[in-house]
């Protein structure tokens, strides 16, 4: 049974959502969707790689964490966690984090099936149950940033947390995503709606009720987040389409990909 059927999604509205509702669909969803979404794009995400994007852009190339051995890693909206085993097989001590115990349930297992567990904490990213100043490094590859109501709240957190000096990298949908429909082929290369309309995407049920929440924000949004945060934004890094992949990943696709991007990675830094 799809997470559609199990949650009753009923259709879509156009309407504010707060943190409370935002959180509670994510958790709803997420929770039911974990096992067909692995079961669609593990191959894509692996077991224990670092994939940063559809775009297939890996860590292991692209280096945007530095050198991570001996670093304490947070990763923010881990899923079933393959991130996080590879930072812990490259010499650092990851911490993984989401919302969804179905996804910490697979990245539990995951880490008994590949010989490589790491530390797992059920939370929201919008107030992270960690003391000041006691990672290196945070990164979130598409996870939860994309899917909370009040992202200046999260950007906070990760400053607070990091130690002075320490890195911040996250990617999420590029943001002029938001005017295009989520089809892979020709009907989403059309404009459908105002880049500048943030009101959230929200799929609810016969009642009303969210059961799937998707928040925009423009490039100038991002940004101003960061920096009001208290960080330093070094790189926002839009992958490029690469030659020959022919894999589509939901709404990426190489016909979307050769023309515009699909995801932005903002490269940031705690001063110190």
């Amino acid at each position: 049974m799809s997470a559609e059927e199990q949650l009753g999604t009923a259709g879509v509205a156009r309407r504010d959502v707060g943190t409370a509702e935002s959180q509670r669909a994510s958790r709803m969803w997420w929770d039911a969707d974990a096992d067909d979404y692995l079961a669609e794009h593990g191959r894509d995400i692996g077991d224990s790689d670092f994939v940063w994007c559809p775009e297939g852009l890996r860590e292991s190339d692209a280096r945007l964490l530095g050198d991570v051995e001996g670093a304490q890693v947070l990763e923010v909206g881990c899923g079933s966690a393959p991130c996080a085993r590879w930072l812990a097989a490259q010499g650092a001590r990851p911490v993984a984090l989401d919302l969804s115990g179905a996804m910490l349930r697979h990245a539990a297992a995951l880490g008994i099936t590949t010989g490589i567990p790491v530390p797992l904490v059920q939370a929201g990213a919008e107030r992270l149950p960690f003391g000041d100043a006691v990672f290196d490094v945070a990164c979130s590859a598409f996870g939860a940033v994309p899917f909370v109501a009040e992202p200046l709240r999260v950007m906070r957190e990760v400053h607070r947390v990091l130690r002075p000096g320490g890195r911040w990298v996250f990617a999420v949908n590029h943001p002029m995503r938001w005017m295009f429909s989520d089809d892979p082929g020709p009907a989403g290369l059309t404009v459908q709606q105002s880049y500048f309309d943030r009101t959230p995407y929200v799929e609810v049920d016969g009642t009303g009720t969210a059961t799937y929440v998707e928040h925009h924000r423009t490039l100038g949004d991002r940004v101003r987040d960061v920096v009001a945060a208290g960080l330093v934004l070094e790189d926002v890094v839009e992958p490029e389409w690469p030659e020959g992949r022919e894999r589509i990943w939901g709404q990426w696709s190489p016909l979307r990909g050769a023309l515009f991007p699909g995801t932005a990675i903002f490269a940031c830094r705690k001063p110190g």
